[in-house]
Formats: C-alpha cells, structure tokens, sequence
C-alpha cells in the first residue's frame, strides 16, 4: 500500500511557516527566567559567592546586568521586553514578583525553591500556554522556610512550604495564566484567579488581591554600553506603548481602567547601600506603593522602563475574577473583540495538536503525564546572555590583561558569547545550560520541535560556546568541568527521526560531525592521560557516586580510571561510526574516518577487559561487574569494589547494524580485513564475528558486553535487592545500605552506602545524590541498550526478571518492565486492593497532592526519585531531563516486540516517526 500523505494540523503548519518562511512564530515565549539572582552572571564578589552575593531579598531592589526573572512570564527571543505577573495578598511583607528559595548555606539540602507553581500546557511556537501559581491568602512564612530548614541536620526532610501550615483550610489563590497568540506579535493575556477557601471563618468570604501584571525592559542602559534608554509611556487610560530602538513599537492594552504604574528598572542604591538614588524613581517603587503607602514611589508623568496595571479583585470564596489584557506590535482599536472566541481556537489547535502526537493507546492518566511533560519542557526555555570577555574583564581577571586577578571562575573560556533561547534543566534551580542535560532535552523535544532540538544541539557545537581546544561547556559554575558526552547519541537521533520524514538535514549532521570530531579528540588528548584508553572524565555528571568528589585531587595521589568515562566513550565511538557512515554515502573518505571510531571503540573494550585475569583492568571477573580502578602513585592499582551506575553504564554502549551496514563500504572492509590479522587476540576477545556477535537476520553488534558479561550484569541490573526498583533501576544497590563500601586514607574514612533520598554530603553542594535514587536520563540509555541487544539478539535470548523470580522475558519485555516502572511514579495506581488506589507515588505522602482535585492532577517532574518509593526528589521542575517520560509513553505507546525484530531498523524508525508526526494512520503500510 502506499505510503498515506502527512496532512499537517493547525500548530504544524505554524512550525513549518516559521521554519520555510521565517514568519516568527517564536519570537515571543516564555524564555523569561525563574531565578537570576544568586546566578554566577550576576555575580561581582571577591570570593566567588553568588548566592551570598546577590540575594533574594536585593533581587526586588537591584537591576540585573545580564538577565531577567518573573513570575508565569514571556519576553521577546532576546529578551528586551519582558511582561510577568506581581501579586499582593495584603499580608506578605513584599511584593510578590519572583519565586522564593533557599540558598545552599540556608537549606539543609542545598538551594531549593520553596513554592508552588505548574506549566499546565503549552504548544511549540507558544501560540497557546498555561502556568499556574498557587499564592496563599495568608502571610508568606519567609523567615520560618529559612530558619526551619537551617536548623535541620542532612539526615532530616526537607521542610516543604505545605508543611508550614500556609495552605490550610484552602485559604489560598489560584492564579492561572494563559497566553494566546492571534498572530505572532499579538498576544492575548487571560489571568484567572480562584479563591479556593471556604465561606466565613477569620478571613472572610471573599479574600482581596492586588494583581499587577507587569510590563519592563531589561536593563541594558546603566552599564556603560552606550545602548539608549527605551521608555514606556501611558498612550490612553489602560494602555501602555513600549518603545525601544531595536525591537520598536509595541502596546499593552489592559481591560477594565486599572490604574497605571510607571518607574524605572534601575537600583535602589539607597537600600542596597545606603547612596543617594540618582532618581527617584527605582526598580521597587511599586512594592513601596502597594505595601508601605508611598505615593512618591511612582513616577506622576506615567513614563519609565517598568510599568504595571493595578487591579484590586475581591475574590469571593469559592468563587474567581479574570483580567484580560492584550500585548500587540500594532495598535488596536478593540483590543477585546473576539477575545474569547481567540483563546477557544487556540485551545483547540493545542488539542489538535497533542491528540495528533500521542499515542492513541495511552490511557487519560498516561495522557496527561505525557503532555504536561512536553508542555514544561517547552516552558522551560530561557534566552541566556552571557559574555565572558565582558564579564572577566568587569572583574578584572581577564587573563589577557596585565595584573589579571587569580582565582575567578572561568576564565579560560574567555572567547564565550552566549545570546540564545536554551533548553534550561530547571528555571528557577539551574537557570544556566548544562550540556549533558540539554542533549537529553532534545531528544524528547524533537516530538514536538525538531528544528528547535536542532538548534539547541548546533549551539554547543558554535565557536561561541565551543572551547578552541575542543571541550564543550559544562554549566555556568564551572565551563571546564566535565559532562558525559552524549551529544553524538542525541545528533544521531534527531537527524534519523528527520530523515524519515523525507528532509534528511545532511547540513546539520555534517556540521555536527565536524564539531563532535574536535570534542572526541580533546577527550582522548585530556582525559586519557596514560594513552590507555580508560578515561578519567573527572565530575561526568554524577556527582557524589564515587568514593571521592571525582573532579578533585585524589587523597591517595595518583589516579583514578572511571568505567563510567570510560564506557561513555565506547558508546562516543559507536554514534561517531554510524554518523560516519552515513556521510560516506555522499564522500567516500568517511569511510576511513568510520575505522577510525570501530579501532577507536575497540581498544577501549579492550581496555577495560583484557585478555587473562589482571588486577588493574575495570572487569571484575569474580564479581561479574565493572568497578572504578585507582591508581597509586607506587604503581599500584585496584578496583573500588562500590556496584553503582557505574558500573552498568558499559551496558548502555551497545549499538546494532543491520547485516549489510558494513558490508557497502569496500575501503572499510579492506581496513577492519587488516586489523583483523594484525590484531587477532583482540577481535576474537571483544568482537568475535563468528562466535556471537552476528545475530538475528545477520544483524552485527558492537558492544562491550559479550554475551556472558551481558547475563552476569542482567543478573545485578534486574535484583530487587540491588538495582531494580520499584520506580526504575536504582544508581546504586541496595545491597550497599547494609553492606557499605569503605575506604581508609590514613586516619579519613571513605564510605559509600546505599542512600535512597536526599545526600547526607555535602559533595557538589548536597543538593543532589547519585548513591541510590532513581534518575531519568540514565534509565532511559539503559532501555534503549536493551532495545537495540533484542534486536541483536532476538527472542531466544530470556533473563530471569526479577532475578530469583523464576520469571523470565526476552530483553524487549525487561525495557519495557523498566519502562513501565519509570513511567509508574507519575501515574494514578489503578489497584484498588493496594491501598494506594488513586495515588501517585512522584508525591510520596503528601496528601493534598494525592487527594485535593485542584493538585492531584498537575504533575512535577522532579530531578531525580527515591530509589524505593519513587517520591519526587531534587529540582521539582527538572522537566528538562525528567520529561523523557514522554518519550518512554511514546515508544512503548506505539511499538510491540515483533515490529522491532522484525523490521529492518531505518523503516520502523521512519514509521514511528510518521507516526509521531502524521498520526498512526501515516505509518502504516
């Protein structure tokens, strides 16, 4: 049958136009931050304190010098006007403008946001969004957050904002934001506040709230840059016009006649340090209208770069009040007409939209988990500025300056200019990029967005973020740390799921390939240093794993060789070989470079299991597991024996080619003929073609595990009592909570134990912990190892799941029972026997996330979860990695055990995408 033509819906068609014709469909979204206070950017300190340095409490009061944050808010891609949301409940003693939490000096579990907030919906060019903000009615308990949690020690819980009683007896507002674009510079506002208290009682039946829909421009005036100063100026009762020399013209239109508020985005120096204000008019005006009576605050002449519409709502219990407002690059005559009729076609292209992409198997639970995961991953994007040149030389520590100051962050990436709408793990927690991170992103991205994806992929590959000598940057606290590298994998996926659809970017993966090429390089010319292929990649993203903080100086001397490096750079090898390959269809010397990454991830096989027993390789033949090695500085070696990530990451590189991949390539041929007889022992140790490694439908397979190290390391991954939980596989055994791993430096004890929750460290600031829970991303590659193994292997290939359950399952069903458990801490138990019925393990014991409908159906997406109960821990909206949820739905939503046997591997990709994309029907055959 032939193939069923793709009829693009509403939202697609906005994507293409933006794409193929550059109508701007993305130029306004919610790139606006959570946080920038406490962000290295923003920090000019002597010692390098940003939190400390620039707090909370001055965020209301100081101008920032390289971003903006806010409430539910949007900007424009490079974020020169900004519009968010203030709110006063008439006891708090500050205007509520920004998302309050803890600094890692203040909380006993590192920096923490302390409030509740949801990205309920959103399209991909945000032609439709939806966020909600949960404010209390009572006073905001600023004080009591802080001591409480300064008070407890890293073996308590973290004390929550529910648990300070805030939100008893309801008494709080609900107050929804939702966007609709009528064009692409014409935005339509709807707030909607609830009051969800009851009637009577001390508050009253209704509850007043002072909504101050906000509208300012970044401050890029006030830094000696020479950019003029734009102004915003009331044109007509209710109406605001913006002006500024690069973006021109725009007007906010508020409904109803509020009153107009207008200052300036400048610093109060007289409360921030005690200097007369250059005018008197200042960045906090408006809470000092609002709060403390100070009618002075505000400027008389209805000018300045800040300006807010006041609306005073009485809000009857129960009961809800609704402003609407217009954003527009045009002026408008009626800027209400049709409102509602605007938002109605909007909603419905959203629906259109994801009842299009997702799987029409998924359940309404699975349903919601799915779109809310897309929708705050796409609520997630921040425009990020930074320019390291400036910045150093601002602290005077630009290494190229004479008398530079030592001992400033970052001042090797001198060269670094980032201007850029970027995926963020988590807008308020980690409001910067983190490069490991965001690969993760966009591979989940890429069902909604795949140009988007694309770009976010490109960026880091860019000689504005690249490092010359080929690193890519980590995060913002420190560029040169190091990040598994992952990229290679996520390029891969996105420009196969393209090619499917008949739009093979050859630019982009060649463009990709060029700049993967110098990072590869830098990771063998860095981080091999005894020129044995083993890795020692130092931080790799997993923070507290090791026996020692892994970026540091070893207390031992020496050096410490990682499985996890190590096995990252095997899998690098794999995703470079099939790229390679794939361009040796248009230029033939790609060939040779494809040789290059098969001898590459060879001799790192070869590396980490060599022919014999040895005592300084990374394979416990004993144990049936990889393990770190240290290396003393007598020459000494051995293995830290600690059953974690580590250790089953080795499994993650194992890539499939179909029987005649290889085969098309003569000059590959000649060259894998001649390694082959110069090189024997190793080919028949890591790779024996006629001993296993040509498997179902000839399919060859690359993998460091040969078929008995795979079922050893099975039998760990799959035990209830070591790896496999619950919720998903666990980063480290249980088995080390009763049995530790110690390590003695003279008179310093080392300990490694299994801890399912929060760190009880204070290794890369306590705030998030590898040593048992459980973690998106990872899980994920372990499925798709398992995946691409029951393609190579096929169905005559059965592990006991659980191990000791006398069970057993091809290694399609183990991902899928993998998957399943992952997805499971988001959804409703369906068991009504199991006395969890309607719960949802994600929120663990909070009950009013379990049981009150107005929070039991908004997901959190947390960083990572407890590895035996699978409540949420860490970040709250780490949708940035924890949004692979949507991706596991969507795999498992579509695709069953034949299908993936038995499909040659380019065909069922290209009908999972015409699906994704079309539909189920436009798959099909």
């Amino acid at each position: 049958m032939a193939e069923k033509k793709i009829i693009d819906v509403t939202e697609q068609k906005r994507l293409n136009d933006a794409r193929e014709k550059g109508i701007p469909w993305k130029k306004w979204g919610p790139y606006l931050s959570e946080r920038q206070w406490g962000t290295v950017r923003e920090d000019y300190s002597e010692d390098g304190n940003a939190w400390d340095y620039f707090s909370h409490d001055q965020a209301r009061s100081r101008a920032y010098r390289w971003g903006e944050d806010g409430l539910g808010g949007i900007c424009d891609d490079r974020q020169r006007l900004c519009f968010a949301l203030a709110l006063w409940n008439e006891r708090d003693p500050i205007l509520k403008e920004r998302l309050f939490g803890l600094t890692n000096s203040e909380a006993n579990h590192g920096e923490d946001v302390k409030e509740y907030y949801f990205y309920i919906d959103s399209t991909p060019t945000h032609s439709y969004m939806k966020y909600l903000y949960k404010y209390p009615q009572r006073e905001f308990p600023y004080r009591d957050l802080i001591e409480t949690n300064r008070r407890r020690s890293r073996e308590e819980f973290e004390y929550e904002l529910l648990d300070t009683g805030v939100f008893d007896e309801d008494r709080y507002f609900d107050v929804f934001v939702e966007y609709a674009k009528e064009g692409p510079e014409d935005l339509l506002i709807r707030i909607t506040v609830h009051n969800r208290g009851p009637a009577g009682g001390s508050f009253g039946e209704a509850a007043r709230l002072h909504l101050l829909p906000t509208l300012w421009f970044r401050n890029t005036w006030s830094w000696g840059d020479g950019d003029p100063k734009p102004s915003l100026r009331e044109a007509a009762p209710g109406a605001i016009q913006a002006s500024h020399h690069e973006l021109g013209e725009y007007w906010l239109y508020c409904d109803g006649g509020p009153e107009l508020l207008f200052t300036e985005n400048e610093s109060n120096t007289q409360r921030l340090w005690g200097q007369p204000n250059p005018s008197p008019y200042v960045k906090d005006a408006f809470h000092a209208y609002i709060i403390s009576g100070q009618g002075e605050a505000v400027n008389p002449a209805r000018v300045g770069t800040k300006a807010a519409a006041h609306y005073l709502l009485k809000v009857p219990a129960g009961g809800s009040k609704t402003v609407r407002l217009r954003f527009s690059a045009a002026p408008l005559k009626d800027a209400f007409r049709g409102f509602e009729g605007i938002f109605k076609s909007r909603i419905g292209d959203a629906d259109e939209f994801y009842g299009r992409i997702t799987p029409k198997s998924l359940n309404e639970d699975e349903r919601r988990v799915h779109r809310q995961a897309l929708a705050g991953m796409l609520w997630s994007k921040q425009y990020y500025y930074f320019d390291l040149e400036k910045w150093l030389s601002e602290h005077k520590s630009h290494p190229l300056l004479e008398n530079a100051r030592h001992g400033v962050r970052n001042t090797e990436w001198f060269h670094m200019l980032n201007a850029d709408v970027i995926s963020m793990p988590d807008k308020w927690e980690y409001p910067w990029y983190a490069a490991w991170d965001l690969a993760f992103h966009t591979t989940a991205l890429a069902l909604v967005d795949f140009d988007f994806a694309k770009e976010q992929l490109l960026l880091m590959l860019r000689s504005l973020y690249f490092h010359p000598n080929g690193q890519i940057p980590a995060y913002e606290w420190n560029f040169s740390d190091v990040n598994p590298p992952v990229h290679a994998w996520a390029t891969l996926y996105l420009y196969k799921m393209e090619q499917t659809l008949g739009r093979a970017d050859f630019r982009f993966l060649e463009r990709s390939f060029q700049g993967l090429m110098l990072n590869f390089n830098w990771w063998v010319n860095r981080k091999d240093p005894s020129g044995r292929n083993v890795f020692a990649g130092g931080f790799l993203g997993l923070d507290n794993i090791g026996v020692f903080d892994r970026s540091a100086q070893l207390p031992t001397g020496g050096s410490l060789e990682q499985a996890d490096g190590t096995a990252w750079m095997a899998f690098y090898c794999q995703c470079m070989l099939e790229m390679a390959l794939i361009l040796s269809e248009y230029d033939a010397m790609y060939e040779e470079i494809a040789f290059k990454f098969l001898q590459h991830f060879m001799w790192i096989s070869y590396a980490m299991d060599r022919l014999g027993e040895h005592h300084d390789e990374m394979w416990d033949e004993q144990d049936g597991f990889f393990y770190d090695l240290l290396r003393l500085p007598d020459g000494q070696a051995m293995r830290l024996k600690v059953r974690s990530m580590v250790g089953l990451l080795p499994l993650c590189a194992s890539t499939v080619f179909e029987g005649d991949a290889v085969t098309r390539y003569p000059k590959l041929m000649e060259l894998i003929a001649l390694f082959r007889k110069r090189h024997p022992e190793l080919v028949s140790h890591v790779a024996p073609t006629d001993e296993g490694f040509i498997g179902y439908k000839g399919r060859r397979l690359l993998s460091i595990l040969n078929q008995k190290k795979l079922e050893r390391v099975l039998a760990y991954l799959l035990d209830e009592n070591e790896f496999l939980g619950p919720y998903g596989i666990r980063s480290l055994s249980r088995y080390h909570l009763d049995h530790p791993f110690t390590f003695w430096v003279g008179r310093q004890e080392y300990k490694v134990q299994y801890l399912p929750a929060e760190s009880n460290t204070g290794m890369f600031g306590g705030n998030s912990n590898w040593r048992g829970p459980v973690w998106m991303p990872v899980n994920v590659l372990i499925v798709r190892g398992l995946l691409n193994l029951y393609g190579f292997y096929g169905d005559e290939f059965n592990v006991e799941c659980p191990t000791g359950s006398g069970r057993y399952m091809t290694l399609f069903e183990v991902a899928r029972e993998i998957s399943r458990r992952l997805s499971s801490m988001f959804l409703r138990d369906p068991s009504p026997g199991s006395g969890q019925a309607g719960r949802r393990p994600v929120y663990g014991g909070a009950a009013r996330f379990q049981e009150d409908p107005h929070w039991r159906d908004l997901i959190l997406f947390y960083e990572y979860f407890h590895g035996d109960n699978g409540a949420g821990l860490g970040a709250s909206h780490q949708t940035g990695w924890t949004g692979l949820v949507a991706l596991l739905l969507d795999y498992f939503g579509r695709l069953d055990a034949k299908t993936l046997l038995e499909t040659e591997r380019s065909r069922l990709a290209a009908r999972l995408v015409r699906e994704q994309v079309g539909g189920e029907n436009a798959g099909r055959d």
